[in-house]
């Protein structure tokens, strides 16, 4: 079983990397190019015109991988494709997104009402479509066997997290290769975690999803070829919520994606800073502009953001594999 989960992270690699420099000049000749915000840092206007909505690339490798291993090796199960489900959801969002930003020429595209009604939608099937199977309504805190029953609370706690986590991904995705890395090691995270607690249908998905943003990262990597944009963001998030609720890992993603929650409390501390004070904590939110404004290159914040992702990650396994041996 080892040696076709790791055939499927080749497929999906392999679909990406192939797919990719087609698909980045299909992106220039319609003139996709990123937005780049004014009040950004400057060494950021050189990045404008660079292909955005790349996430479509890894989804392509993704879909490939899925199909592979579920038509061919026969080893999908049903959540692996509500994880399917649920991370092109969250793409097409981010991909309608990105698609009214370009054609504007603008840096916002769907409003904060349009985003947030679409995803607590897509959060709503997720939801009824897990009803359908045995689920629990338990939270499980990590290093520890306590549990948590939210009972009738707990649809509530689905859709606060698939609609939270893929705008913390959104925000964590502002330099080359930052979110692409570390959905890399997150994936890498939940593969293990899903491969020891014999859950067959996420260890698939993560695999394959590992795979294509391996063949990803190549072209996202500094200095990148092309963005993921709102497509690939939203569909990150998406799906490691989504792995979370089917994992029964809810609390324990606060720990493997404990970058991603920095990023958001950075925000949301400027924020209210800002409003209470009129000062501001950070030189620029998320905090990953902070550094970057503070004197770091660009390579060197990505770089160690992805070392803390990666100790993180292993404190996550520890903290589930611990538990359950």
């Amino acid at each position: 079983m080892t040696l076709t989960l790791l055939f499927g992270l080749a497929i999906s690699f392999l679909v990406t990397l192939i797919f990719a420099p087609f698909f980045i000049p299909f992106l220039r000749k319609l003139h996709f190019g990123q937005y780049i915000r004014e009040e950004g840092p400057k060494s950021h206007q050189k990045k404008s015109g660079t292909p955005t909505m790349g996430g479509v690339i890894f989804l392509i490798g993704l879909l490939a991988g899925i199909l592979v291993m579920g038509l061919r090796y026969h080893v999908t199960t049903p959540d692996t494709y509500m994880l399917l489900f649920v991370t092109f959801g969250f793409g097409f969002i981010g991909l309608l997104d990105d698609f009214i930003k370009i054609s504007m020429k603008r840096n916002m595209g769907l409003t904060s009402k349009q985003k947030m009604a679409a995803q607590i939608i897509i959060s709503l099937i997720f939801w009824f479509i897990i009803t359908r199977y045995d689920y629990s309504t338990y939270l499980s805190f990590p290093g520890t066997n306590l549990m948590l029953n939210l009972h009738w609370f707990y649809p509530l706690f689905v859709i606060f997290l698939l609609v939270g986590v893929p705008n913390a991904t959104n925000l964590t995705d502002g330099m080359d290769g930052l979110l692409s890395g570390l959905a890399v090691i997150a994936f890498a995270a939940y593969a293990v975690i899903a491969w020891f607690t014999m859950n067959l249908g996420v260890a698939v998905f993560a695999m394959v999803m590992l795979g294509a943003l391996l063949g990803f990262l190549i072209f996202n990597a500094h200095p990148a070829r092309v963005f993921m944009g709102d497509t690939g963001s939203l569909a990150i998030g998406g799906a490691l919520a989504g792995m979370a609720i089917l994992t029964n890992t809810e609390i324990l993603l606060a720990v493997i994606g404990g970058v991603f929650a920095i990023e958001t409390l950075s925000v949301i501390i400027q924020v209210i800073s800002f409003k209470t004070t009129g000062r501001r904590v950070f030189k620029m939110s998320p905090i990953h502009h902070h550094f970057e404004l503070s004197g770091w290159s660009e390579w060197k914040v990505v770089t160690v953001f992805w070392l803390v992702g990666l100790m993180l990650a292993v404190i996550g396994i520890y903290l589930k594999v611990g538990v359950v041996s």
